[in-house]
């Protein structure tokens, strides 16, 4: 059967905590039995933003560079294309917007990312629940944006403070931060490397799975590689999971436009290869 699946969440040495060029994770993506690689790469933000985990804003046009050379280098082999992953703070908007339209994007992934410096210092008050409250409400206003096809990672917080977290107490307010991200009709990812996270669960957890699920919200798959050998990886066990709560198409995109592939497709079309991140 011919590849269907892409790995939808990649990155670059360029955000300083990745290693290897976009052709290893390409390579690393035919061994997988993947069809391409959409490389979505830490955006640069204003003021410095989480400066420590992307790229400045003036190696933007080399990461352009360095995705265009990539899809050339591989041409007839795989199909490379170019997304970006963008932060979403409130107030972030007109800088995203004016970035997105620069170049060409194929997939855009909105991501709040609660564990760093910056996020904490706006938003941190000391109250654990209240900050995971918190980051469900930025998750549903990044929908609302319209800036993103996908939202990333989308329970990463239980990662912040473990021992607070306890997704069923707060099962009603997610759902209702569910319930206006269903209504922008913007995809949900499955993030397959919180497997190694401090929380060792893919992003998200089975019962916020249910909760999309029962909902529509379209989901994606995606490992977050930061190296070549996590490219694709646990892909078989997420449509599984994904099977499992109800969903019987997985999503991805091209074009800025949402594909669904029937799962039981998707499953046949994988080459199952053992490696070890690299």
């Amino acid at each position: 059967m011919q590849p269907i699946l892409y790995e939808t969440h990649m990155h670059t040495p360029l955000c300083r905590h990745a290693t290897g060029e976009p052709e290893e994770y390409a390579a690393a993506a035919i061994r997988r039995g993947l069809r391409g690689i959409i490389v979505t790469c830490h955006n640069p933000m204003p003021d410095g933003y989480a400066q420590s985990s992307r790229m400045y804003a003036e190696q933007f046009d080399e990461y352009l560079g360095l995705v265009q050379r990539a899809r050339e280098a591989m041409a007839g082999q795989t199909d490379v294309r170019l997304g970006l992953e963008c932060d979403y703070i409130p107030g972030a908007e007109p800088w995203l917007e004016r970035q997105l339209q620069t170049a060409p994007f194929h997939y855009v992934l909105g991501s709040v990312h609660p564990h760093v410096g910056e996020y904490r210092q706006i938003y941190w008050a000391g109250d654990a629940v209240a900050y995971q409250r918190l980051y469900f409400e930025h998750l549903a206003q990044a929908a609302e944006t319209g800036l993103f096809d996908c939202l990333s990672h989308p329970d990463l917080v239980k990662n912040v403070d473990p021992d607070a977290w306890k997704p069923e107490t707060l099962a009603d307010h997610i759902g209702l931060c569910l319930d206006r991200i269903a209504a922008t009709g913007v995809a949900m990812e499955l993030n397959t490397s919180g497997v190694h996270k401090v929380v060792r669960e893919m992003n998200p957890g089975v019962p916020i799975l249910r909760q999309m699920r029962e909902r529509g919200i379209p989901a994606v798959i995606g490992a977050d590689a930061h190296v070549p050998g996590r490219v694709g990886e646990s892909f078989d066990v997420a449509l599984g999971m994904l099977a499992d709560v109800g969903y019987e198409h997985v999503s991805l995109f091209l074009e800025r436009t949402r594909q669904e592939i029937p799962i039981e497709a998707a499953r046949e079309s994988l080459r199952e290869i053992s490696s070890t991140p690299n």
